[in-house]
């Protein structure tokens, strides 16, 4: 039985995820999650240092992965990375967001940081 609705474009799925990613609003494949629970702040216990060198340890291995993954894409691909960093960057009529601006120089900086294994 063919499926009436036409699947979306590969344009149209970035647009979506750059949107989630901007307002920070889910994690769901075509939108915000729906009907999720709201987090009371109070529940929420206080990171550890721990903790905290646990996830930095995690965020470079992370990025190191991904630097591993950029070395060996394409140049359409490294072309997207920096295509999505520029949509990211604070358009005119919207709020500059100082995490935001630095995600976006650090996508590029992983690219920069790449080159030496291409």
């Amino acid at each position: 039985m063919p499926d009436d609705k036409a699947a979306p474009d590969s344009t149209d799925l970035r647009q979506r995820a750059i949107a989630r990613w901007e307002n920070e609003g889910g994690a769901a494949s075509f939108g915000p999650q729906l009907g999720s629970i709201p987090v009371d702040q109070r529940t929420v216990p206080d990171l550890s240092n721990s903790d905290l060198v646990q996830l930095r340890i995690r965020v470079i291995a992370l990025e190191n992965v991904i630097i591993a993954l950029l070395a060996g894409a394409s140049d359409q691909q490294l072309d997207l990375v920096r295509e999505m960093a520029d949509w990211i960057t604070p358009r005119a009529g919207f709020t500059q967001h100082p995490l935001t601006v630095q995600a976006a120089t650090e996508m590029v900086h992983l690219i920069e940081r790449a080159k030496p294994f291409r």
